[in-house]
């Protein structure tokens, strides 16, 4: 160990002459101490909110969607189907179509997206957890059913319970004669309502795929490939398989790139979130500086007995630079104990609830071991930067004091 480092974990501990100094000392690394805190809880919440949106929209989001570069549709062959089930670890594949729509039931009217799927759709996408009421059911010969939204439901006003009320769906006719309709209608008999991610919920109304290739003269058109995969394969791998083999006219995404702008957003909050913290903790240095300040000042005689017995400058400084991270370290390791026993009880107890009527009753929480990391580096480089000004001094004292 070398010399600087020793002296400087021996004025950590030892006792001061003048007790102002233990007690702004202390009042440092317990700032020091809920900032680190601070800064993990606020970066656990967000990865909670995180897992728990990614649970949800893995409920909807296939494992990889395949869906053309350009244009809204594209035809699908045995060939290319044949393409993709050749792939190392594709389990399922389900053919979907969507397109904008506008809905009916009774009184109640609402824009949408009406989206076509096959009947293994169930087996690509868990929305069967999903359920709130009735059950996931696209078809019952001769009637084509409607698994909408929670949202959407209750918008329209649907009550699946009235066996003879039906949705229609209106959809702009292509290329409509003079004397035509402009518009294509279809009706759905209410099957079950979904409840995951409320940008679904509002927007969405599932039925068969035939039924909407009809509404929308599309025969043998989708607009996307659902794929599910075996688990334990590489993603990656897959996704990049595919690409290969279906070349550039096809746009292969992971559930992440299905909802990029979302993810990306919330990583962009989460980040600002953890500056605005970081700010706090910046404004909370200015007491590590008074702390190791006063240190300097009470190690007066001290410095001017080490630079007499021929300490440099250079070690002086980093006597007290050292001094710095000690008590920055310690304040990051009582701060991951404080977050620790806060992320225990939110966990079990659920201190912090959310209020409303809402899917989860606490805020989600979720610590990675990254978060420790980077916060650890976070703090150790603002206790770095407090302690600066105080080893500057400290390098000024000079070797012999004058008598006063």
């Amino acid at each position: 160990m070398n010399l600087p480092l020793k002296i400087a974990r021996r004025y950590l501990f030892a006792k001061k002459s003048t007790n102002a100094i233990n007690i702004i000392t202390g009042i440092a690394v317990f700032g020091l101490s809920v900032g680190s805190a601070a800064l993990i809880l606020v970066l656990s919440v967000f990865n909670g909110f995180e897992d728990l949106l990614v649970g949800m929209y893995s409920n909807f989001d296939p494992d990889v969607k395949i869906s053309p570069a350009t244009g809204k549709t594209f035809t699908v062959s045995d060939s290319l189907l044949k393409q993709v089930y050749e792939i190392k670890g594709v389990e399922q594949i389900a053919q979907t179509l969507e397109e904008v729509a506008f809905f009916e039931y009774k009184d109640g009217q609402s824009f949408g997206t009406i989206k076509g799927v096959e009947d293994n759709y169930g087996y690509v996408i868990n929305i069967d957890s999903t359920m709130r009421e009735g059950e996931f059911r696209t078809r019952d010969d001769p009637q084509d059913l409607a698994v909408i939204g929670f949202s959407m439901r209750n918008s329209l006003g649907v009550n699946l319970d009235d066996l003879f009320s039906t949705i229609t769906v209106h959809m702009p006719k292509r290329n409509p004669g003079v004397f035509d309709k402009p518009f294509v209608s279809q009706l759905l008999y209410p099957g079950g309502v979904f409840l995951v991610q409320q940008d679904f919920e509002k927007k969405y109304v599932l039925t068969n795929l035939p039924f909407v290739q009809r509404l929308l003269g599309l025969k043998n058109k989708v607009s996307a490939l659902e794929v599910k995969i075996y688990p334990g394969f590489d993603e990656r791998k897959i996704i990049s398989e595919i690409q290969k083999s279906l070349g550039e006219d096809f746009l292969v995404q992971n559930r992440y790139e299905q909802e990029e702008s979302f993810f990306k957003l919330m990583k962009v909050e989460k980040w600002l979130s953890y500056a605005i913290v970081g700010l706090m903790m910046l404004l909370i240095a200015f007491n590590l500086i008074g702390a190791l300040w006063m240190i300097v000042l009470e190690k007066r005689k001290d410095i001017a007995i080490l630079k007499s017995m021929g300490m440099q400058d250079q070690s002086v400084l980093r006597l007290f630079l050292y001094q710095g991270m000690l008590l920055s370290l310690l304040g990051v390791v009582s701060g991951i104990l404080l977050a620790m026993a806060i992320y225990g009880l939110q966990k079990t107890v659920g201190i912090v609830t959310i209020p409303g009527n809402m899917s989860i009753e606490a805020y989600p929480i979720s610590i990675r071991s990254s978060d420790f990391l980077v916060v650890a580096i976070t703090v150790l480089f603002i206790g770095l930067l407090a302690s600066l000004p105080p080893a500057l001094r400290a390098r000024r004292v000079p070797a012999m004091m004058r008598e006063e």
